[in-house]
This record gives C-alpha cells, structure tokens and sequence, in this order.
C-alpha cells in the first residue's frame, strides 16, 4: 500500500485548484479529494475494488445559494445505481443517474474534472507496463458540478516518448484527445487543457 497527497492547478481554468489524498495497492484504491473553483467547491470520495474496478463514487458541490449531492455504486454483478439530491435555485441540470441500464458495460466513473480518475482504465489496461493499442470503453461520467451521470465512451491507448510514458486519452466522438503524463502508479502529472500538478 501506498499513499500520496497531491495537489493539480487548472490549465482551463486558473482559478481552480484540485486536492487528493490517495491510498494504492496493486489492484485497488481508495481517494478523497476536492476540487476549489471561483464559482463552485466540491469533495469526494472514490472507493475502487480490486481489478481497478469503481465500487462507489460519493461527490458534493456546493456553490452560491445551491448544494447538491451524489452517491454513485456499481455492485459486484456490474450494475449502476445512483442517489442524489438538491437544494437550492440554480439553472444546472438535475443530479443523478437516468437510464441505469445505459452503464451495463461500464467499470470505470469519471469525475469531470478530476485527475483521479484516468487511474483506474490506466492501471486495468496494463497502460504502465507495456505499449498498449487504442481500447475502448464506457464509463459512467459525472458532469461537474451538476453532478448529472451519463455515458462517455472514451479510448486511452500507451507509449513511451523519451523517459516519459504517455497515455492517449480520447472521447469516441473525436471531439476530444490529450496525451497524459503519468508517474510510475498512473497517477497524472500532466493532462493538457485541464490540469498540471503543482
């Protein structure tokens, strides 16, 4: 087991700053974290079982005059289900998961947003030991801050640049790719447009 406590500055946005504190084996995590932007704040809780797989995501916004709140699990069987709630007048989507059956085929959460995230595919898919060709997958993101769940198809492929290990990261759609620094646990360094560690 090993710990970490790190710290991103936003690349889209100056003003935010994320926080993790997080806990590894060799196939499992546990983190709790936060996110601090000028017009919302967010903590959570991300417990993954062993096969890097997501087992429960707990997350929180808060912002002026609103807070809203989201327990999202995946049982052992591989079904999704969600909790959540609101308070507060904002134009936000509501918080929570619609269309259950829509994550079948997902293991991963994505929390937008969160650096933390990327660990799980990049641990499960061996992105850290070998060059790995473009895999797909579904994952269950959660928009921020409405804390609204929907599916994201996502692809994340590997190679080494130099002494560094990239990791391809892309949206289905190809409205979106990055290539993602990642220290020797596949925890991100660099997320270009989003994130860098300070």
């Amino acid at each position: 087991m090993t710990s970490h406590l790190l710290s991103w500055s936003g690349l889209d946005d100056p003003d935010r700053s994320d926080h993790a504190c997080i806990e590894l084996s060799e196939s499992s995590m546990h983190a709790i974290g936060s996110t601090q932007t000028r017009h919302f704040s967010s903590a959570w809780e991300l417990d993954v079982a062993s096969g890097w797989m997501t087992q429960a995501l707990r997350v929180s916004t808060r912002g002026f005059g609103w807070s809203r709140w989201l327990e999202l699990t995946r049982s052992e069987s591989g079904r999704w289900s969600a909790e959540a709630g609101a308070q507060g007048d904002t134009k936000l989507p509501p918080p929570g998961l619609d269309e259950p059956a829509t994550l079948d085929d997902a293991i991963d959460c994505d929390l937008g947003l969160c650096p933390v995230t990327n660990t799980m595919p990049i641990r499960r898919l061996g992105l850290l030991d070998r060059d790995v060709p473009a895999t797909q997958l579904a994952t269950a993101w959660v928009e921020m801050p409405s804390l609204r769940v929907l599916r994201s198809e996502q692809v994340y492929a590997s190679q080494w640049e130099g002494e560094r290990r990239l990791v391809r990261y892309s949206s289905l759609r190809g409205d979106f790719s990055a290539d993602l620094t990642v220290d020797s646990h596949g925890l991100v360094i660099d997320y270009p447009s989003l994130a860098r560690r300070a």
